[in-house]
């Protein structure tokens, strides 16, 4: 049985004809990491802030636990916060920042100092309380952050794009350490980013947001493997999105690209213009193309090679564009006609935005 921690209700917000919310609801389950994903201007941030009570919304209700705390002050809220830019006191050394919101609590120093201790370990920063916040690296602190943030056990914690000034390599580093933490502590966790292998990394859910609303809310692989729109399909790297003539044929759709006609899962009412999604690591290349369920020819623009695959650059009979990739990168000579394969289940038919 689902266990709803966090419930949106109807939220809308709007700046003068910015509308960051638009009758947003959604429902977030207790012990889950839940990643609000999309590009800059589709609301994400300003959502959170709701949820934290930085900013109010104009109407619906935000409930925690069934309880309606849309305009209840920050700190009646159970939640803790991590910022983009760490806002760790350069002050205070790494034991004071932690130990900054249970100074509060009625803890003894021994009961502080105790839990300090623990955060640090959490966050791999075990022996470092002592030391000040500028002998830090930027990972370093950011792992401060987040302990101070757990330290008084919020029932939430929202993190807004944490990781987004650190460096390639920290940034993959983190991305494993915050998804350790989040399932080590059992706290509810609410992400905001715009990169979308920090949301399949480390996320139970994704909702992929544009405008204000959610155009899909669903698990990593479901989400990467079968988008909805043209518009989730587009914000995955490496998915096609193609214009076909589309027909209902009983519980199958008949797609009719570059020429060809191919029977794919999906139902449609009607007869209409619309849009197919094909991932590029599906494309069968060259002698493989035999083994799909539907052959294709295509020229081969370019290839790039790219370490641990080949990208290829591909146009139908019909002009479109086709990106397909391949791991093993067979021997295709650029400005050439090659046959390319399709299976019926990787082709995926768009509901229209």
């Amino acid at each position: 049985m689902n266990d709803t921690i966090l419930s949106l209700r109807g939220v809308n917000k709007r700046y003068g004809k910015t509308v960051p919310a638009d009758d947003f609801s959604i429902d977030i389950e207790r012990g889950e990491f839940f990643t609000m994903l999309g590009p800059s201007g589709s609301g994400k941030s300003t959502i959170l802030r709701m949820i934290a009570g930085l900013e109010q919304p104009d109407s619906g209700q935000i409930l925690f636990e069934g309880r309606d705390l849309t305009h209840a002050p920050p700190w009646e809220r159970q939640l803790g916060m991590v910022f983009q830019q760490y806002a760790i006191f350069p002050h205070m050394n790494v034991q004071g920042n932690v130990a900054y919101g249970l100074r509060r609590s009625g803890l003894s120093k021994t009961e502080i100092d105790a839990r300090v201790e623990e955060l640090l370990d959490l966050v791999g920063l075990s022996g470092f309380a002592p030391r000040r916040v500028a002998q830090l690296s930027g990972g370093e602190q950011q792992r401060v952050a987040i302990a101070r943030a757990l330290a008084p056990r919020p029932a939430i914690l929202l993190l807004d794009e944490p990781l987004s000034a650190l460096d390639e390599k920290i940034r993959r580093e983190m991305q494993a350490e915050l998804r350790a933490i989040q399932q080590r502590t059992g706290t509810t966790f609410i992400y905001v980013t715009h990169d979308q292998e920090e949301a399949l990394t480390m996320s139970d859910r994704i909702a992929v947001l544009n405008a204000g609303r959610y155009v899909q809310c669903d698990r990593p692989e479901a989400i990467f493997k079968r988008p909805r729109t043209p518009f989730v399909a587009r914000f995955f790297r490496g998915c096609n999105v193609l214009e076909a003539d589309l027909a209902p044929e009983g519980a199958a759709v008949l797609a009719r690209l570059a020429g060809i006609t191919l029977r794919v899962p999906g139902q449609i009412d009607a007869p209409r213009k619309g849009h197919l999604a094909i991932r590029g690591e599906t494309i069968l290349l060259g002698e493989e193309a035999a083994a799909g369920d539907l052959q294709l020819s295509a020229h081969l623009d370019s290839v790039t090679y790219r370490g641990l695959y080949s990208s290829y650059a591909l146009r139908l009979a019909d002009g479109q564009a086709l990106a397909a990739t391949h791991s093993q990168q067979p021997e295709l000579t650029e400005g050439v006609e090659v046959a390319i394969g399709l299976r019926a289940a990787d082709v995926v038919v768009l509901d229209e935005e």
